[in-house]
């Protein structure tokens, strides 16, 4: 086994081991893969200050997300087809943000259900929905949640129609993956994930099949979901489905100044800048420099959060000092998983952690309370 020190060590070593579908499907964006590319990339120009002779104990991290406690401004993303990176990586995911203290968000899309992951995670358990034409079937879903104690609702608006990704069109991804030869070819190299998935009954999409009039199986489940995906969805939905949940309500995919004013009128508790990891709409601005514009545009009056691009405790921290009181690990914690189970995962906050706690001390803070843009060198960073 090979010494992890960072979350590219993870990347590479997943590669090797999750079949080329599914890493592809994790690590790849729509058209050209620009957006996908620049929510990475524009962290790395933001410079930090060094401060030197600054008391460094008693550090803390801890934060709340939405009222919730944890131990750090990390929530995992919600993310489809987890539990094809690794047998049951929804339920191990969430089990690994559990013990760790931070939330765990899962996906409509999932492979292992809302009451599957229910049974291994704590209050930090969050659901992602998609809304889509079928709407009994939403209020059922939303309702599951709440059976589910789910603490709360993160609201995709930006797939109300799929971008188009290249790789995932070449390689013909679908859960199951289809024994065709070159398939059949590739999960040959990968042992491990075979095993794991011989050992699990969790293989098609846990949320929607047996859940759905008419869909028992991986054929009427595909014609159902291309079919269902609701490009009418409407801040009038939001209202709705906001009324139904009750609860916490995260709209996630903001990124322009007005909707983030029309997300404050709904009444959410919190927004997610995001362009969904640079997978809809290619040539999108970065997440990390459309942050500052919608922070001082609603800070103040909602809780704003970001997803997109963080691959170290250093790009949480940016992202806090420019407003985010709360960043989302999408691939980062995929990586983990693909590559090491619910090890891996753990690997990957244990790797942010550190990062965020050590970055933190040498900008002359213990307490991520503290930290506002003055830890960053003027000039370098996106502004309003």
């Amino acid at each position: 086994m090979p010494v992890i020190t960072c979350i590219e060590d993870l990347r590479r070593l997943a590669q090797r081991r999750v079949p080329r579908m599914f890493y592809d499907y994790a690590d790849s964006g729509s058209w050209t893969e620009s957006t996908y590319r620049a929510n990475e990339a524009d962290f790395q120009p933001i410079r930090l200050r060094q401060r030197v002779a600054v008391n460094m104990e008693g550090r803390s991290t801890r934060t709340t997300m939405v009222g919730q406690p944890v131990a750090m401004p990390v929530a995992l993303a919600p993310t489809g087809l987890t539990g094809m990176q690794h047998a049951d990586g929804e339920i191990l995911a969430a089990r690994a943000a559990r013990a760790f203290g931070v939330p765990f968000t899962l996906s409509t899309m999932s492979i292992c259900s809302i009451e599957d992951v229910a049974q291994h995670a704590g209050e930090g358990f969050w659901f992602q929905l998609y809304v889509m034409r079928d709407r009994d079937f939403i209020e059922r879903l939303i309702d599951r949640a709440k059976a589910a104690r789910c603490g709360a609702l993160v609201l995709t608006l930006d797939l109300q129609i799929l971008g188009q990704r290249h790789k995932d069109l070449k390689n013909g991804l679908s859960a199951p993956p289809k024994l065709t030869l070159p398939n059949i070819l590739n999960m040959m190299t990968k042992p491990r994930w075979c095993l794991g998935m011989l050992g699990t009954p969790r293989r098609q999409f846990g949320n929607i099949v047996g859940h759905v009039k008419g869909v028992e199986d991986m054929g009427s489940l595909s014609a159902w979901t291309a079919q269902q995906f609701d490009p009418r969805l409407n801040w009038g939905d939001v209202e709705w489905i906001k009324k139904r949940w009750g609860g916490k309500l995260i709209l996630k995919g903001i990124m322009d100044v007005e909707d983030a004013k029309l997300a404050v009128d709904s009444g959410a508790d919190a927004i997610i800048v995001s362009n969904h990891g640079g997978r809809q709409l290619d040539g999108a601005e970065s997440s990390i420099r459309a942050l500052p514009r919608i922070v001082d545009a609603v800070g103040s009056k909602i809780e704003v959060h970001l997803d997109g691009g963080i691959r170290s405790g250093q790009d949480v921290l940016k992202a806090w000092a420019l407003g985010a009181r709360g960043t989302y690990i999408g691939r980062a914690f995929l990586y983990g998983l693909g590559a090491m189970g619910e090890a891996g995962v753990t690997k990957v906050l244990e790797i942010i952690h550190k990062e965020l706690d050590l970055t933190m001390a040498f900008t002359g803070h213990t307490n991520i309370e503290t930290v506002d843009r003055s830890i960053l060198i003027p000039g370098t960073y996106p502004t309003a």
